[in-house]
C-alpha cells in the first residue's frame, strides 16, 4: 500500500506535457553557429557550403518549414482589418529609432478576418492569443499578403531592380511595378521609396555591379546591396516592418544566422479560417 502511495505521489509531481509547454523563444541566436542563413541561386555567389536554410546552434538546429501552394493560397486569402497606408516619402523625414529588439509583430485573428498589433514580447503575444508573424514592431509589409509574397519568391532583388531601372526616380511607376509582384500597395510604397533612395545614394556604384554576385567569396554583400543596406536599410525596415530575416525565411541574399528570427508559421497557417 506504502509503495502505491509514493507511485501515486511521484505521478501528481511529473512535469507537464512536453506538447503544452510553450515553444522556444523565435529570437535569433547569438552564438549560433554554421553557414550563412539563405536560398543561393546562381547570383548569390556562394553555395550551399557557405549558405543555406538552416540556424545551429550548440543544442538546436532550426530549419523553417516550406510553405506549400495551398498555405500561401491561405495567406492571401486572409481579411486584414487595420488601414495601412503611406503617407509621404519616410526617407525624407527624421531617422528612425532603433526598435527594442525583443517586441514582435502578432497577428490577431477574428471571425471576419485579422490585425495586426505590436507586442513587446512574444509572450506577451501568446498571452493575448496572438500568433507571431515577424520580429520587430509591425508596418506597411505585415501584411500575410505580403508574407505570401516573401515566401514565394526567395530572389526579390532582381524583379524589384527591374522595376527601378525601367522607371529611375518614378516612385508610382515603381510602386506600380512592384505590387504586379503581388505586394499589397502600401508595402509596394516603401520599396519604391527604398529604390529611388538607393538610386540616389548608391547609384554610381550599383550601375556598376548590376551584373554581378549578390556576395563577394568570403560572404560579404556585393559593395551596392552593401550601400543600400547602409543608406536606405534602417528606413525601410523600420517603416515596413516585415523582412525576410525578420520572418525567418531563407532568400538569395544570404544573412548572418544571429540576425535571423526562427519563426514557425504552421500555428498561424493552422488558425486562418
Amino acid at each position: 500500500m506504502r509503495l502505491l502511495l509514493l507511485l501515486l505521489a511521484a505521478c501528481d509531481k511529473a512535469p507537464p506535457d512536453s506538447a503544452a509547454a510553450a515553444p522556444p523563444p523565435p529570437w535569433p541566436d547569438p552564438t549560433c553557429e554554421g553557414p550563412l542563413f539563405g536560398a543561393p541561386n546562381a547570383t548569390t555567389g556562394l553555395d550551399e557550403a557557405d549558405c543555406a536554410a538552416f540556424v545551429e546552434g550548440a543544442d538546436l538546429r532550426w530549419t523553417p518549414t516550406p510553405l506549400s501552394a495551398d498555405d500561401l493560397a491561405a495567406l492571401r486569402g486572409a481579411v486584414l482589418l487595420d488601414t495601412l497606408a503611406l503617407e509621404s516619402d519616410p526617407y525624407e523625414g527624421p531617422a528612425p529609432e532603433a526598435a527594442d529588439a525583443e517586441r514582435v509583430c502578432g497577428v490577431v485573428i477574428e471571425e471576419s478576418g485579422y490585425r495586426l498589433v505590436t507586442f513587446e514580447d512574444p509572450d506577451a503575444a501568446r498571452a493575448a492569443g496572438a500568433f507571431v508573424s515577424h520580429g520587430g514592431p509591425c508596418g506597411l509589409c505585415s501584411t500575410l499578403t505580403d508574407l505570401a509574397v516573401y515566401a514565394e519568391q526567395p530572389d526579390l532583388t532582381a524583379p524589384v531592380r527591374a522595376c527601378g531601372l525601367a522607371s529611375l526616380g518614378d516612385v508610382e511607376a515603381t510602386a506600380a511595378c512592384i505590387a504586379a509582384l503581388g505586394f499589397t500597395a502600401p508595402c509596394a510604397q516603401v520599396w519604391a521609396y527604398n529604390v529611388r533612395h538607393t538610386q540616389s545614394a548608391c547609384g554610381a556604384v550599383c550601375l556598376s555591379l548590376l551584373d554581378a554576385p549578390y556576395h563577394e567569396a568570403d560572404g560579404s554583400l556585393n559593395d551596392c546591396l552593401a550601400c543600400d543596406e547602409a543608406e536606405s536599410g534602417p528606413v525601410f525596415k523600420a517603416v515596413a516592418g516585415r523582412t525576410r530575416r525578420n520572418t525567418g525565411l531563407a532568400n538569395a541574399l544570404c544573412r548572418p544566422c544571429e540576425e535571423v528570427w526562427r519563426i514557425d508559421h504552421a500555428p498561424l497557417l493552422a488558425a486562418l479560417p
